[in-house]
């Protein structure tokens, strides 16, 4: 989020063109004004290490003040805009927040947060022109302020809750370094080698920016020069009028993303050119082979996987012509190294699946206010640390992902892994998402069960739970195939594309025991 030299080179480029209102900040506007808001927070008294909190839509002024933040030392958390006024209370005091951001877009839920957080001492609002105490608008704030750079900048760093698919979500807190946010970051050099990054590229973000992949693609990119396309929100034919639109050369998305584009009618599908497309990087979530296949059969080798956590305790990277010569690959190890171990903490061989851990990449993260879950994701020598999944190397070294721990379904004892369904079904023509889990079963322990988005909102019917039935004999073995099938008219995916599985699988399981306990 710091723009450095480009300040100087390039002060009339756009920086940040919002796609919907075409809002746009060149790099001296943007600079400027988060210079600006970092000399707010100077004069307010917070110094380098203290928290604030963001609740906001993708808006130019949110990324100002992740720019502002990291110029000041700060750790700064952007908070799911979608989230109730409970589960945002619960963010901004868990992470000790001094003070919050929100918008005009978000105050419905924003204007109640003062009473549940007795933490935060400031409170902003942008777009909302007279705001009700203890709110003061983010414009006529700022604009008492210098647009010069700040007394002693240091580098701040954001710190991100989990999305809390399998529990509560957590933050992850990584070390700061005391050092000047001009210094070149690692993230930089990632950003290049893994991402396929450049200077004075045209990138388009697709997803929102409380979430790390996204937010540190636009932070790489502030950093190389880039011109960024900032979507609002994501909408599959506007994605693929955009590129064509402005020339985009880079671009990050989520799988779900791909499916959505790839099931859109062909004649809209050949409407726009995307020629220009230099590399497009998909990673958060797991992508079918099938669909990563198809994207590369429609729009070449330009499709690049990296696979991490925002743990930042081990990545992994492949490109397009190592994922067709390992089909289903995540790549190899391109920070930290590979050890597959199972639950007794061996090492195992290529070939067989157990828990993902990194050895001598970064362990020094911890969870904030959970040290039983830092120790949990931790070795005892502290030289090795995981995130909760669950895969295995090939001969080559190259990691394929096999699931989640948590939603490992054991059925009669034998291990099933669900992502291996989901992939499958989702191919299915008449299938727009799938989710799979274990559902209880008094014979076997588990039973697995399938909720289906059916491309055709009135297309859940028992012949179509037959015809996927056949289709996963066809292709997997029995005993994973699902026992039942169920419909839905809109699967929980979190805008970041992650699926919100627990919300479907706690239902199963509280009908059950509330079943046992009458």
């Amino acid at each position: 989020m710091y723009p450095g030299r480009h300040v100087q080179e390039n002060p009339d480029r756009p920086a940040l063109i919002m796609a919907g209102s075409r809002e746009t900040l060149t790099y001296r506007q943007f600079d400027e004004r988060a210079n600006r808001v970092a000399n707010h927070f100077r004069a307010l008294g917070l110094r380098r290490t203290d928290p604030i909190a963001i609740f906001t839509e993708n808006h130019l002024d949110m990324i100002v003040t992740m720019s502002a933040a990291e110029r000041c030392g700060l750790y700064y958390t952007p908070i799911n805009s979608f989230l109730s006024v409970e589960e945002a209370a619960y963010i901004a005091d868990d992470c000790g927040a001094r003070l919050l951001v929100t918008s005009a877009a978000k105050f419905d839920v924003a204007k109640q947060l003062p009473q549940h957080c007795p933490k935060v001492e400031h409170w902003l609002v942008i777009d909302l022109a007279d705001p009700p105490q203890p709110f003061e608008n983010f414009a006529a704030v700022i604009e008492q302020y210098p647009s010069t750079p700040a007394d002693d900048e240091r580098l701040g760093t954001p710190m991100f809750y989990s999305s809390g698919t399998t529990g509560r979500p957590k933050a992850v807190k990584r070390q700061l370094p005391d050092v000047s946010p001009q210094e070149q970051l690692g993230i930089e050099e990632m950003g290049k080698r893994l991402f396929r990054m450049r200077e004075g590229m045209t990138f388009l973000s697709t997803a929102p920016l409380y979430h790390s992949g996204p937010q540190s693609s636009i932070s790489i990119g502030l950093r190389l020069g880039a011109t960024h396309i900032v979507m609002e929100k994501f909408d599959t034919e506007q994605f693929l009028a955009l590129i064509e639109e402005f020339g985009v050369t880079h671009t990050m998305v989520v799988p779900t993303m791909f499916s959505r584009a790839l099931k859109l009618p062909k004649e809209i599908r050949e409407k726009y050119d995307h020629s220009s497309l230099e590399a497009v990087v998909h990673g958060a979530a797991p992508c079918p082979r099938q669909v990563k296949q198809a994207m590369l059969d429609w729009w070449g080798p330009v499709i690049y996987e990296y696979y991490g956590g925002t743990e930042a305790n081990g990545t992994c990277g492949c490109t397009p012509q190592e994922w067709l010569a390992n089909p289903g690959t995540v790549g190899k190890a391109f920070f930290g190294e590979i050890v597959i171990r199972d639950d007794d903490g061996n090492e195992l061989p290529a070939g067989v699946p157990g828990t993902i851990w990194f050895r001598g990449g970064n362990s020094s993260f911890e969870y904030l206010n959970d040290p039983e879950k830092t120790a949990q994701a931790q070795d005892s020598t502290g030289t090795m640390s995981r995130i909760g999944d669950i895969g295995y190397v090939n001969e080559e070294g190259y990691l394929f992902l096999t699931d989640r721990q948590a939603f490992v379904i054991i059925s009669g004892g034998v291990n099933i892994y669900p992502q291996e369904i989901e992939n499958l079904l989702i191919t299915h023509p008449e299938v727009m998402d799938a989710a799979v889990f274990g559902v209880p079963d008094e014979d076997f322990g588990e039973a697995v069960k399938a909720v289906i988005q059916p491309v055709d909102p009135d297309g859940g019917t028992e012949e179509l739970a037959q015809r996927l039935l056949e289709f996963c004999t066809e292709h997997i073995a029995k005993f994973k195939c699902p026992k039942s099938f169920d419909f839905i008219d809109e699967m929980p995916r979190l805008p970041t594309g992650k699926l919100y599985k627990r919300q479907l699988r706690d239902k199963y399981w509280q009908d059950q025991k509330e079943k046992t306990s009458a």
